[in-house]
């Protein structure tokens, strides 16, 4: 009977996407359940003695069943929806010429086109280029404006909230798309980010921080509160909405600069021929957006991709800093939902700073968990920690200095690169590579590299041999396993929800896999 109420409070409970953070009285519901009781019931004088494995096996008694219905309809409709692409809705709008759209004669467009101009305080009269843009997206986009209203089902009701609590029409919703397309985590070639395109400077004047590992611009709360101070002044600046558009985009110079070429003119239209090609065409996309969501039953459009109206997120705060990876092996994720949910955090680390109060952002379900088990989680990162930058046994080092060790293990700090690192200790890039098993020439801050100094008896060993990962991953001999074809729209989470106790650290481990990215076709062993 509980689990039963307990699933009807989730389902009918807040909707849509809070930025509130969640409180721990909220959760006492989800905290007390049967499955999850096991975890608060550890004493807490044997959270910080427990060794990492020891942890793991506390953390693995975590059973999301008085989630599975909820799980099963939303993780059913995902189909990859958070790793979805979409197309540029930008145009050459003078290069257009006017196709024919059978349901859209021009009539009919200048008179829907005068209903929406009522109703707003855009300019959204009837005028022939904007025809072109509205014909050329029903012709040539109709399925990557479904997938866009996929998206919106998720992000608009966070900008509506944000609009309305600064007066701003709720029109500039659709600003996001021709920015971003949805994307949190996009960046122009220069230098823009975010779903609201901020460039670096501009987000530091609205309080955007950026940092090695935290960058705002790509938080959809934050950058949407800056994108509405921004349009905001913008108004005050012009008075006229379209113009703040316009300013949007290519700054307000650019606009003013247009009004001087033409003569003193205000109307956006009129001043079209005088502003910055991408500009001319921004204000188009954006009506052309605009109109295409209002009147898409007309249209024959509808949404694909969407999340159910049972994907519910919320947010908590933090601690301790906690990793991604963490996070994955405590709750189930994998990077793809944390990296949708989470945008900010560039290194997948989320650090942990009293001032900034940085979140985590989850599934509702999920949180109950989570802030139940909190000394749990973070005894379990302090231990994964403290594992990752162990020391090298004593019989390998030399000596307590490092700069005397032949074998030592070094941290990276901020503003180091493999090359500065190589030449502080005389090794070469490569080797540094080798033994640390690097594909690339990224390092992260924080990240704990092996270095064999000259002279060390491991300083010219050859990296692991194709043999040795094939022995390694033939330690499940004797053991049962199952092929699953990875299919479109697949990832490692999904995949381990459909096996009892499977982690998405094991598939990866049992497959001998580094990321998270799958190919459709590709064979995986499940023991």
């Amino acid at each position: 009977m509980k689990k039963v109420f307990l699933l009807l409070f989730i389902l009918t409970g807040l909707a849509g996407f809070s930025q509130k953070k969640t409180d721990k009285k909220d959760l006492n519901i989800v905290a007390k359940s049967p499955e999850i009781a096991v975890l608060s019931a550890i004493k807490k004088d044997t959270v910080h003695t427990d060794s990492l494995e020891a942890l793991e096996r506390k953390i693995a008694v975590i059973d999301y069943t008085i989630a599975s219905d909820i799980d099963k309809k939303w993780l059913a409709s995902w189909k990859g929806t958070f790793s979805m692409d979409t197309t540029d809705l930008l145009v050459d709008v003078d290069s257009l010429t006017t196709v024919v759209i059978d349901e859209l004669p021009t009539d009919l467009l200048k008179k829907r086109l005068k209903e929406l101009d009522a109703k707003t305080p855009f300019n959204v009269g009837y005028n022939q280029s904007l025809e072109k843009v509205i014909k050329y997206y029903l012709k040539n986009r109709k399925k990557t404006l479904a997938n866009l209203m996929g998206r919106a089902e998720y992000y608009f009701p966070m900008f509506e909230e944000h609009l309305d609590k600064y007066n701003i029409p709720l029109e500039i919703k659709y600003l996001a798309i021709v920015e971003s397309a949805l994307k949190p985590t996009i960046k122009s070639r220069v230098g823009a980010a975010g779903l609201w395109q901020f460039m670096y400077g501009t987000g530091k004047m609205y309080d955007l921080d950026v940092s090695s590992y935290v960058d705002e611009r790509y938080d959809p709360i934050k950058s949407t509160e800056a994108a509405c101070k921004y349009l905001s002044h913008l108004y005050k600046t012009f008075g006229d909405w379209d113009l703040a558009l316009a300013a949007y985009n290519s700054g307000p110079g650019n606009v003013t600069k247009a009004i001087r070429r033409s003569g003193g003119q205000t109307n956006y239209w009129n001043l079209r021929p005088y502003l910055p090609r991408e500009t001319a065409d921004y204000v188009p996309a954006f009506y052309a957006t605009y109109y295409i969501f209002e009147y898409a039953k007309e249209h024959n459009l509808s949404a694909t991709n969407a999340l159910p109206d049972s994907f519910q997120t919320d947010t908590v705060s933090l601690k301790r800093q906690l990793t991604f990876d963490q996070i994955n092996r405590i709750m189930k994720t994998d990077d793809q939902l944390m990296t949708f949910l989470n945008p900010q955090y560039k290194l997948k680390i989320i650090p942990y700073d009293a001032k900034e109060n940085n979140t985590l952002r989850l599934p509702k379900f999920m949180l109950g968990t989570f802030v139940s088990n909190e000394e749990l989680i973070y005894a379990y990162a302090e231990a994964d920690d403290a594992k990752r930058v162990k020391p090298l046994p004593a019989n390998t080092v030399a000596s307590s200095d490092p700069m005397q060790s032949k074998t030592m293990r070094y941290k990276v700090r901020k503003g180091d690169n493999l090359g500065k690192i190589a030449n502080k200790y005389g090794v070469t890039v490569a080797n540094l590579k080798k033994w640390n098993k690097l594909k690339g020439s990224t390092v992260h801050v924080g990240q704990s590299l092996t270095i064999h100094k000259k002279g060390s008896s491991l300083s010219n060993t050859e990296p692991a041999t194709k043999n040795t990962v094939a022995s390694k991953s033939e330690s499940n001999n004797g053991k049962d396993f199952s092929t699953y074809t990875v299919k479109s729209g697949d990832t490692l989470w999904l995949i381990s929800q459909k096996y009892p106790n499977v982690t998405v650290s094991q598939i990866k481990q049992w497959n001998n896999f580094k990321s998270d990215k799958l190919t459709p076709g590709t064979k995986l062993k499940i023991y």
